[in-house]
Protein backbone atom coordinates (compact mmCIF):
# COMPACT_ATOMS: atom_id res chain seq x y z
CA UNK A 1 0.00 0.00 0.00
CA UNK A 2 1.66 3.49 -0.83
CA UNK A 3 1.73 5.39 1.93
CA UNK A 4 2.73 9.38 2.25
CA UNK A 5 5.00 9.21 5.35
CA UNK A 6 5.46 12.28 7.17
CA UNK A 7 8.56 12.66 9.09
CA UNK A 8 9.73 15.00 11.85
CA UNK A 9 13.65 14.86 12.13
CA UNK A 10 15.65 15.86 14.00
CA UNK A 11 19.86 16.39 13.71
CA UNK A 12 23.12 17.90 14.49
CA UNK A 13 24.68 18.78 10.96
CA UNK A 14 28.30 19.71 12.15
CA UNK A 15 30.07 16.62 10.06
CA UNK A 16 27.29 17.06 7.19
CA UNK A 17 27.28 18.91 4.08
CA UNK A 18 23.55 20.45 4.43
CA UNK A 19 20.29 18.93 3.64
CA UNK A 20 19.90 18.60 0.31
CA UNK A 21 21.31 15.27 -1.34
CA UNK A 22 24.47 15.62 -3.66
CA UNK A 23 25.34 12.68 -6.01
CA UNK A 24 28.91 13.12 -5.24
CA UNK A 25 28.92 12.69 -1.03
CA UNK A 26 26.62 10.51 1.17
CA UNK A 27 27.58 13.11 3.82
CA UNK A 28 24.22 14.55 3.56
CA UNK A 29 21.54 14.49 5.78
CA UNK A 30 18.60 13.43 3.33
CA UNK A 31 21.06 11.19 1.73
CA UNK A 32 21.53 9.44 5.02
CA UNK A 33 17.38 8.82 5.37
CA UNK A 34 17.84 7.81 1.96
CA UNK A 35 19.74 5.11 2.60
CA UNK A 36 18.11 3.99 5.68
CA UNK A 37 14.77 4.16 3.52
CA UNK A 38 15.56 2.24 0.26
CA UNK A 39 17.11 -0.46 2.90
CA UNK A 40 13.81 -0.23 5.00
CA UNK A 41 11.70 -0.24 1.53
CA UNK A 42 14.18 -3.11 -0.20
CA UNK A 43 14.84 -1.11 -3.18
CA UNK A 44 16.97 -2.56 -5.87
CA UNK A 45 20.35 -1.39 -6.41
CA UNK A 46 20.35 2.39 -7.39
CA UNK A 47 17.11 2.95 -6.50
CA UNK A 48 16.07 5.77 -4.05
CA UNK A 49 13.24 7.06 -1.97
CA UNK A 50 12.23 10.40 -3.03
CA UNK A 51 12.41 12.21 -0.12
CA UNK A 52 11.25 16.01 0.33
CA UNK A 53 12.45 18.23 3.17
CA UNK A 54 10.37 21.27 4.42
CA UNK A 55 13.81 23.19 3.61
CA UNK A 56 17.40 23.00 2.55
CA UNK A 57 19.62 23.87 5.72
CA UNK A 58 23.52 24.63 5.01
CA UNK A 59 26.64 23.30 6.00
CA UNK A 60 26.93 22.94 9.61
CA UNK A 61 23.83 24.00 10.51
CA UNK A 62 21.55 22.10 12.89
CA UNK A 63 17.20 21.24 13.02
CA UNK A 64 14.97 20.42 16.05
CA UNK A 65 12.15 19.93 13.76
CA UNK A 66 13.30 19.28 10.12
CA UNK A 67 9.72 17.91 8.36
CA UNK A 68 10.17 15.67 5.55
CA UNK A 69 7.59 13.18 3.57
CA UNK A 70 8.26 10.14 1.25
CA UNK A 71 5.64 8.13 -0.99
CA UNK A 72 6.52 5.03 -0.20
CA UNK A 73 4.90 1.78 -0.86
CA UNK A 74 4.71 -0.18 2.86
CA UNK A 75 2.57 -2.07 5.36
CA UNK A 76 4.58 -1.39 8.16
CA UNK A 77 3.27 0.91 10.73
CA UNK A 78 4.15 4.34 11.87
CA UNK A 79 5.51 2.94 15.18
CA UNK A 80 7.63 0.49 13.04
CA UNK A 81 8.80 2.68 10.43
CA UNK A 82 10.11 4.92 13.38
CA UNK A 83 11.97 2.09 14.91
CA UNK A 84 13.72 1.48 12.08
CA UNK A 85 14.86 4.42 10.76
CA UNK A 86 15.75 5.27 14.53
CA UNK A 87 17.87 1.71 14.65
CA UNK A 88 19.70 2.52 11.59
CA UNK A 89 20.55 5.79 11.10
CA UNK A 90 23.38 7.73 12.81
CA UNK A 91 23.51 8.68 16.25
CA UNK A 92 23.64 12.44 14.95
CA UNK A 93 20.37 11.74 13.33
CA UNK A 94 17.13 10.76 14.99
CA UNK A 95 13.10 10.89 13.75
CA UNK A 96 10.99 12.43 16.50
CA UNK A 97 7.44 11.23 15.04
CA UNK A 98 6.32 9.35 11.77
CA UNK A 99 2.57 10.12 10.45
CA UNK A 100 1.04 8.89 7.75
CA UNK A 101 -0.28 12.03 6.25
CA UNK A 102 -3.02 13.19 3.09
CA UNK A 103 -1.54 12.16 -0.37
CA UNK A 104 -1.23 15.74 -1.26
CA UNK A 105 0.79 17.02 1.74
CA UNK A 106 4.34 18.34 0.66
CA UNK A 107 6.51 19.12 3.08
CA UNK A 108 7.86 22.47 1.45
CA UNK A 109 5.28 23.19 -0.39
CA UNK A 110 2.43 23.22 2.48
CA UNK A 111 4.43 24.75 4.98
CA UNK A 112 3.46 28.49 6.04
CA UNK A 113 5.65 29.67 8.40
CA UNK A 114 9.19 28.72 9.82
CA UNK A 115 11.17 29.43 12.89
CA UNK A 116 15.38 29.92 13.06
CA UNK A 117 17.56 30.48 16.16
CA UNK A 118 21.16 31.86 15.95
CA UNK A 119 22.77 31.28 18.90
CA UNK A 120 25.89 33.71 19.98
CA UNK A 121 28.18 32.80 23.03
CA UNK A 122 29.94 36.26 24.63
CA UNK A 123 31.28 35.03 27.68
CA UNK A 124 34.80 35.07 29.40
CA UNK A 125 34.85 31.12 29.33
CA UNK A 126 35.10 28.66 26.53
CA UNK A 127 31.81 26.95 25.91
CA UNK A 128 33.58 23.70 25.49
CA UNK A 129 30.50 21.41 25.61
CA UNK A 130 28.11 23.77 23.33
CA UNK A 131 30.94 24.43 20.95
CA UNK A 132 29.48 22.90 18.36
CA UNK A 133 26.22 25.06 18.73
CA UNK A 134 27.07 28.34 18.97
CA UNK A 135 29.07 31.10 17.23
CA UNK A 136 31.83 32.40 19.98
CA UNK A 137 32.16 36.62 19.81
CA UNK A 138 34.83 38.57 20.90
CA UNK A 139 32.63 41.10 22.77
CA UNK A 140 29.55 41.79 23.91
CA UNK A 141 27.55 43.84 21.25
CA UNK A 142 24.94 46.40 21.72
CA UNK A 143 21.59 44.23 22.23
CA UNK A 144 19.24 47.82 22.15
CA UNK A 145 20.93 48.51 18.95
CA UNK A 146 20.49 45.40 17.25
CA UNK A 147 17.04 44.79 18.65
CA UNK A 148 16.31 48.90 16.94
CA UNK A 149 17.86 47.50 13.75
CA UNK A 150 16.27 44.32 13.81
CA UNK A 151 12.72 46.57 13.77
CA UNK A 152 13.40 47.67 10.57
CA UNK A 153 13.87 44.23 8.77
CA UNK A 154 10.14 43.53 10.41
CA UNK A 155 7.41 43.38 7.67
CA UNK A 156 7.06 41.66 4.04
CA UNK A 157 10.01 43.47 1.94
CA UNK A 158 12.43 42.37 -1.09
CA UNK A 159 15.45 40.85 0.98
CA UNK A 160 17.53 40.25 -1.82
CA UNK A 161 20.56 42.21 -0.08
CA UNK A 162 20.12 39.26 2.35
CA UNK A 163 20.77 36.49 0.15
CA UNK A 164 23.72 34.43 -0.77
CA UNK A 165 22.41 33.60 -4.52
CA UNK A 166 22.80 36.28 -6.77
CA UNK A 167 21.30 34.60 -9.38
CA UNK A 168 18.31 34.00 -7.83
CA UNK A 169 15.62 33.83 -10.63
CA UNK A 170 12.20 33.27 -8.21
CA UNK A 171 11.21 36.52 -6.25
CA UNK A 172 13.36 37.17 -3.55
CA UNK A 173 10.34 38.62 -1.48
CA UNK A 174 9.80 37.08 1.92
CA UNK A 175 7.46 38.19 5.28
CA UNK A 176 9.36 38.03 8.03
CA UNK A 177 6.76 38.75 11.51
CA UNK A 178 9.27 38.39 14.49
CA UNK A 179 12.58 38.84 15.36
CA UNK A 180 13.15 38.50 18.90
CA UNK A 181 16.98 38.66 20.41
CA UNK A 182 16.75 37.13 24.16
CA UNK A 183 20.12 37.52 26.43
CA UNK A 184 20.76 34.04 28.57
CA UNK A 185 23.42 35.02 30.22
CA UNK A 186 26.59 34.56 28.42
CA UNK A 187 23.90 33.50 25.19
CA UNK A 188 22.57 35.62 23.07
CA UNK A 189 19.65 33.88 20.98
CA UNK A 190 18.29 35.36 18.14
CA UNK A 191 14.83 34.13 17.16
CA UNK A 192 13.40 34.52 13.05
CA UNK A 193 10.10 33.55 12.76
CA UNK A 194 8.39 34.26 8.71
CA UNK A 195 6.87 32.15 6.24
CA UNK A 196 10.05 31.66 4.24
CA UNK A 197 13.84 32.43 4.15
CA UNK A 198 16.72 32.84 1.64
CA UNK A 199 19.63 31.01 0.60
CA UNK A 200 21.91 32.08 3.91
CA UNK A 201 19.37 35.00 4.33
CA UNK A 202 19.30 34.09 8.59
CA UNK A 203 22.93 33.78 8.66
CA UNK A 204 23.42 36.75 6.75
CA UNK A 205 20.47 38.84 8.75
CA UNK A 206 22.79 37.83 11.83
CA UNK A 207 25.85 39.07 10.49
CA UNK A 208 24.07 42.42 9.95
CA UNK A 209 22.59 42.77 13.11
CA UNK A 210 25.90 41.76 14.75
CA UNK A 211 27.61 44.74 12.77
CA UNK A 212 25.58 47.02 14.37
CA UNK A 213 25.78 45.27 17.90
CA UNK A 214 29.73 46.19 17.26
CA UNK A 215 29.30 49.52 16.37
CA UNK A 216 30.55 49.23 12.91
CA UNK A 217 26.73 50.16 11.65
CA UNK A 218 23.65 52.40 12.66
CA UNK A 219 20.95 50.52 13.10
CA UNK A 220 19.38 53.05 10.20
CA UNK A 221 21.57 52.23 7.37
CA UNK A 222 19.38 48.46 7.65
CA UNK A 223 16.65 50.28 6.24
CA UNK A 224 19.00 51.71 3.07
CA UNK A 225 20.80 47.49 2.76
CA UNK A 226 17.09 46.28 2.69
CA UNK A 227 16.28 48.92 0.17
CA UNK A 228 19.55 48.92 -2.13
CA UNK A 229 18.91 45.24 -3.20
CA UNK A 230 22.90 44.70 -2.77
CA UNK A 231 24.38 41.82 -1.08
CA UNK A 232 27.23 44.15 -0.92
CA UNK A 233 26.57 46.52 1.33
CA UNK A 234 24.61 44.14 3.98
CA UNK A 235 27.35 42.36 6.61
CA UNK A 236 29.01 39.16 6.37
CA UNK A 237 27.53 35.61 6.95
CA UNK A 238 27.49 34.18 10.04
CA UNK A 239 28.94 30.63 10.74
CA UNK A 240 26.72 28.21 10.45
CA UNK A 241 27.28 26.22 13.18
CA UNK A 242 25.10 28.84 15.63
CA UNK A 243 21.88 28.26 13.43
CA UNK A 244 19.28 25.80 14.14
CA UNK A 245 15.84 25.50 12.08
CA UNK A 246 13.52 24.98 15.21
CA UNK A 247 10.29 24.09 13.80
CA UNK A 248 8.77 24.36 10.75
CA UNK A 249 4.49 25.40 10.73
CA UNK A 250 1.95 23.59 8.34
Amino acid sequence: MERNIKLLIRYDGTRYFGWEHQPDTPMTIQGKLEQVLARMLSLSEGEIPLITGAGRTDAGVHARAMVANVHADTEMTEEEILAYCNRYLPDDIGIDRVVFASPRFHARYNAVGKLYCYSLWCGAKKPVFERKYLTVLDGVPDVPAMREAAACLIGTHDFKSFCANPRMKKSTVRTVDRIEIKEQGEIIRLYFHGNGFLQNMVRILTGTLLEVGFGRMEPAQVMRILEAGDRKMAGPTAPPEGLCLMKVEY
